[in-house]
């Protein structure tokens, strides 16, 4: 369920939203960086900044989501959505797969609003990610029969060892990653046990 065997464009043609998420990812990320686009406005109108959504801008609650700190930062997020993204749009579906990320994406950012302080500025998809780690969880506990023996146990100690560096490295939306992985876990739950 976790192995990639696909070609390059098998995988855009089985896993089309993965494959969308992880384009616009880059396409942000470049927008960030290239001399001749306008970064600055690009940076400062779609990173999330806590003071900002008080005031009204709204949209920083989503566009954090494909929004990253670094090269670094956006590969690691996207070889993760790589990695443990297909799985699930295969079991949900693209719509479903796509509601479970943004929403979860959108809970982790609005926690960090709520919980942060004003001046709190924040970016990246883990947020999103943990959601898609938390709906797993779900399957694992609620429905026993939904994933194979040994992919539950790989979901379950890559999302524990998530948790655990949460705490460990600097500079991480600590919020966002628990938050986010608890709306995963309570979108799998309200999917019904099966």
């Amino acid at each position: 369920m976790f192995t990639r065997t696909e070609s390059f464009s098998q995988f855009i043609r089985y896993y089309p939203v993965v494959s969308v998420i992880v384009a616009i990812n880059l396409i942000f990320y470049l927008a960030t960086v290239l001399p001749f686009f306008p970064n600055y406005w690009f940076i400062s109108t779609f990173t999330g900044v806590n003071l900002y959504i008080a005031e009204g801008e709204f949209w920083r609650l989503a566009t954090p989501i494909f929004m990253h700190a670094g090269f670094s930062h956006v590969l690691f997020n996207s070889f993760s959505l790589v990695l443990f993204g297909p799985g699930l749009e295969r079991i949900l579906g693209g719509v479903k797969f796509l509601a479970v990320y943004f929403i979860s994406g959108i809970a982790a950012n609005f926690a960090t609003f709520l919980l942060e302080p004003m001046t709190f500025t924040h970016v990246g998809s883990s947020g999103a990610i943990f959601g898609l780690f938390g709906y797993y969880i779900a399957m694992v506990v609620l429905k026993k029969r939904a994933m194979a023996r040994q992919d539950s146990q790989v979901i379950l100690t890559i999302a524990a060892i998530s948790v655990v560096m949460t705490f460990l490295q600097p500079n991480i939306n600590i919020t966002a990653h628990l938050f986010g992985l608890l709306a995963g876990f309570l979108l799998g739950a309200g999917a019904g046990r099966k």
